[in-house]
This record gives C-alpha cells, sequence and structure tokens, in this order.
C-alpha cells in the first residue's frame, strides 16, 4: 500500500457511517424495507473502506447484513443473553480477562473500527472493564504474578485502533516480563480498514523482541480486496503470522460456496484458516444462529472440498470451559 493510502487511516475511521439512513441511501436501497430501531441499543458504525465493497441495491448482499440493524435484533430469545461465553467472570482486574490457564487476554480499548451484529461482546461494559493507559501498571503486575501465563493477547474492541504510540506504550512494557513467549492481536482492521495497516506499524511489531500472532477475522470471500491482500502482504513481510478467525453466520456463509471461497481468499492474502466458530449465543443475534448438526455437516463437507491446512476448526466457547470446544475433528 501507499504511503498515501495509508497514512490517512485515523479519518477513514472518523468518517465512518453511523447513520442508518445514509447508509441506504448510498446502497440505494428502500428504507421501507427495513426496521432498524436495533440501532438505538447498539449503534451502527461502518468505513467507507468497507462499504464500497458492498453491493448496490442488495438488500441481502453478505457483507451488508453483518452491519445493518434490524429488528429482529429485539427480539428476546431463549438461551441468547448478554455476555455468553462468561467474560464477566474472568476479570481478574480492570481490562483483564483471565480464562486459559496458560493465556491471557486484555481488553485494551473498547472502540472498533466497525459493529458487528453479532459481537459477543455488544453488551459488554467497557467503559468500566477496559485496560486503559492509566491502569497498565496493575495490568502488567498481574502478569508478573502470574508465571504460569505465556501467552498476552490484546483484544477489545479492537487493539488497531489506536494509534501507534499508544500501542506502543502497552506493548513495550510486556517485552520486560521473562516468562511471555508471544503476543497475539485479535483484530478486524486488516479486513475492513486495510489503510491502518502502515509501514510505521509494521515496523513497530517487528522490532518487538517477542514474536507477533496476529488474528484477523473475515466471515467472507467478498470482505477480501486487493487493499486487504496488500495490508496482509505487508504484515507478512514484517514476520507477522496470519491466521483467521471466522463465525458462521446465517445467510451470509453457511453454504460450502461460501466456505470454500473464504479459505481460497485467506491463503491467496498469507492467511491461513484457524477458527469457525459456532455463533456465541448473545442477546440480540438469534437470526444468525445456525443449527450444529447443520453446522457439523457443512464442516465435513469443506474437509472433502479442501485441502487440510485450509480448513478451519469447527469451535465454540462455552462459559466456564478451560479451553474453546472442538466440535468435529479434522480428516
Amino acid at each position: 500500500m501507499s504511503t498515501q493510502s495509508s497514512s490517512n487511516w485515523q479519518t477513514v475511521l472518523a468518517q465512518a457511517i453511523t447513520d442508518p439512513q445514509t447508509l441506504l441511501d448510498y446502497l440505494q436501497l428502500d428504507p421501507r424495507l427495513f426496521d432498524l430501531t436495533a440501532h438505538q441499543q447498539f449503534s451502527l458504525k461502518l468505513p467507507f473502506s468497507y462499504l464500497k465493497r458492498i453491493e448496490k441495491g442488495n438488500p441481502n448482499d453478505p457483507l451488508l447484513l453483518q452491519v445493518l440493524p434490524l429488528i429482529q435484533e429485539n427480539q428476546k430469545v431463549k438461551d441468547f443473553i448478554p455476555d455468553p461465553v462468561g467474560d464477566l467472570m474472568a476479570l481478574k482486574t480492570t481490562g483483564v480477562l483471565h480464562k486459559y490457564q496458560h493465556r491471557l487476554l486484555i481488553i485494551s480499548t473498547p472502540a472498533c473500527a466497525i459493529h458487528c451484529r453479532y459481537c459477543f461482546r455488544r453488551h459488554f461494559p467497557y467503559q468500566q472493564s477496559h485496560a486503559s493507559k492509566n491502569q497498565w501498571q496493575a495490568t502488567t503486575d498481574y502478569i508478573q504474578q502470574h508465571t504460569e501465563i505465556e501467552e498476552v493477547i490484546l483484544s477489545g474492541g479492537d487493539p488497531l485502533v489506536l494509534s501507534d504510540d499508544k500501542l506502543a506504550s502497552l506493548l513495550q512494557p510486556l517485552e520486560k516480563i521473562p516468562h511471555l513467549q508471544r503476543i497475539r492481536i485479535h483484530t478486524r482492521l486488516p479486513i475492513v480498514l486495510p489503510q491502518r495497516i502502515t509501514l510505521a506499524l509494521c515496523q513497530l511489531l517487528q522490532k518487538l523482541t517477542l514474536p507477533v500472532v496476529m488474528v484477523i477475522h473475515s466471515n467472507h470471500a467478498n470482505e477480501i480486496d486487493h487493499d486487504v491482500i496488500q495490508a496482509c502482504l505487508m504484515l507478512h513481510q514484517h514476520q507477522i503470522l496470519l491466521l483467521n478467525q471466522a463465525v458462521l453466520l446465517k445467510n451470509i456463509n453457511n453454504t460450502i460456496e461460501a466456505q470454500v471461497n473464504l479459505s481460497h481468499a485467506l491463503i491467496q492474502a498469507n492467511v491461513l484458516p484457524y477458527y469457525l466458530h459456532l455463533l456465541d449465543k448473545v442477546q440480540g443475534a438469534s437470526h444468525f444462529d445456525i443449527d450444529e448438526q447443520q453446522a457439523i455437516a457443512l464442516h465435513q463437507q469443506m474437509q472433502k472440498r479442501l485441502s487440510g491446512y485450509l480448513v478451519p476448526r469447527l469451535v465454540r466457547e462455552t462459559k466456564g470451559k478451560a479451553a474453546k470446544e472442538l466440535i468435529i475433528k479434522q480428516g
């Protein structure tokens, strides 16, 4: 990506669409087709870098369905709850989630570049529960005291909405903790805002003494355009291991064609398919849910169609469990 195109990521983010009517007008969609009142409970946010990949005039576009607030979100459905994966009970200090013995997750910011309607943290109390810079000493103290922790995961929100300086102020103290072996960054920005992947960011990550694994989040091949491929290539060239986690979503990617195309697009971008999550049963997302047996049948088809390294592991995260549950063994 050119320096010029990479330098304006904060401007693109600041200009993200937050008004549903503006979104529908741009996409030439009749507002009478939609009831968008769910926007009042969980706001719309969509940068133009992602919007331009949505097909105009198509109310069933798989990218649009991931971000458009719909009336179904207001339905109360049994077993769909505000905290489906047990984040709140895993909070050890402000912004620190310690669910699994050897790794720890840090809520580094409440902000995202895009609001995905199926987000399992859509009800998370970010303002009281993220590790701000002022609280970072308590975070690093906790990690130093728990020598079993080998890996720290930066999550959010999305850690890459932080400036390079803020990101460095969080990452560099971690290098001084002797028992840490890796840093993992969970982010959707290489997909939704590829301008964020600058040479300066890549050099910052490459210079860390700890190896960096970046887990990106793409659900559909249509998300992966030229700019995304170039962003991932730049990360790859700076020795950042790239993995993808997707969510299985009804009417978006629950077909064999969608999954095969996604794996092919990912590997073209130097990203290895890693996890395919069953939907976390968060309140407001029930209309995305897929029956588990349908998910298993789809995954079995993927094993037949794809080379083994292109088949993500089908998993579920369950509150209180010591690890993600593998739904079906790889062939």
